[in-house]
């Protein structure tokens, strides 16, 4: 063999052991990338395991922490027509999905996973029909009710914990501006924050909903018959005309949908026209109750936004 055939030969052997390792190592890092895509979590029914990389996040009634965290839902939690007014500037191209997930609407969703808020809200005990259909995460319920907590969790399950951090950085150094003006405008008046839907009346307790906005993050006075309300339960009862009476709030927020028939009624009542806010002309009526009987940070903040805008006449 002459020397240039055995350097050749030589040459050969070299690149095809590198070729091999190549392919070794390609194969090696190609299993580790395949272990890092799933991680484990626990939630409210135990182990789940979860895609790290989810891109298509199922989690009707929280779109709201989705939305804040850059993340949109391949649909929209409804209940028939009816869906998160103040979220469709995001969503008005996002596809409903019924409140109780039919199975059939979540298979056409195509969800890489899916989020319950509770295990209460998973229907007639499908749970195990929805694991054949994509991983599933159940919230604990003192996680999903504190919108706090719902968006970090939310931010764990969808890797972007630096994302949930500064939107509540942001939130919380907002809140303080805001409360800091509210104060100056009003001092220690009080308002009240009532809701109408057909024809009942809802008064916020204070740590429901936009209440939490009022009172504990921007600080405004409870009147006492807000102090005097039950805590806050998930059965929500309605009030009697007669009863707001007792409303002594100096600022009433009003929410309701212009068409509501129990509207009319209330604003022609002796007891509405007899409230001291309504004698002083501090009624602000929030023609889309959407953002104040909703929790989560898209809310909080058009809440927030129009709270201090109408009282310091911005």
């Amino acid at each position: 063999m002459t020397r240039a055939k055995l350097f050749s030969g030589i040459l050969i052997s070299i690149c095809f052991g590198l070729f091999l390792s190549a392919c070794s190592n390609g194969e090696s890092e190609s299993k580790d990338t395949k272990k890092e895509e799933v991680r484990t979590a626990t939630d409210a029914m135990g182990e789940v395991t979860i895609p790290a990389n989810a891109e298509r996040i199922l989690a009707p009634n929280m779109e709201d922490s989705l939305l804040a965290l850059g993340i949109t839902p391949p649909a929209q939690w409804a209940i028939g027509t009816t869906v998160h007014n103040y979220l469709q500037p995001q969503l008005k191209d996002v596809p409903t999905i019924e409140w109780d997930l039919p199975l059939e609407q979540t298979i056409n969703a195509k969800p890489d996973i899916i989020i319950f808020g509770s295990p209460g809200s998973i229907q007639n005990g499908k749970y195990e029909e929805y694991k054949k259909i994509a991983p599933t995460y159940v919230f604990k319920e003192e996680e999903s009710a504190d919108w706090r907590k719902q968006l970090q969790v939310m931010g764990e399950i969808a890797g972007k914990e630096k994302e949930a951090k500064a939107v509540l950085e942001d939130y919380d150094a907002k809140t303080k501006e805001q409360a800091a003006e509210l104060k100056t405008a009003i001092g220690d008046e009080t308002a009240a924050i009532l809701w109408v839907i057909g024809k009942q009346y809802y008064l916020f307790e204070n740590s429901r909903f936009a209440a939490n906005v009022l009172y504990t993050d921007l600080g405004v006075t409870q009147p006492e018959m807000i102090k005097a309300l039950p805590k806050a339960e998930a059965a929500w009862n309605p009030i009697s005309l007669e009863a707001l009476s007792d409303l002594d709030a100096d600022h009433i927020f009003l929410a309701s949908l212009p068409n509501e028939p129990g509207l009319a009624s209330l604003k022609a009542s002796s007891v509405w026209k007899g409230l001291p806010a309504v004698k002083a002309g501090k009624i602000y009526e929030m023609e889309d109750p959407s953002n104040w009987t909703s929790n989560g940070p898209i809310a909080n903040n058009i809440t927030m936004d129009q709270i201090v805008s109408v009282i310091t006449k911005k």
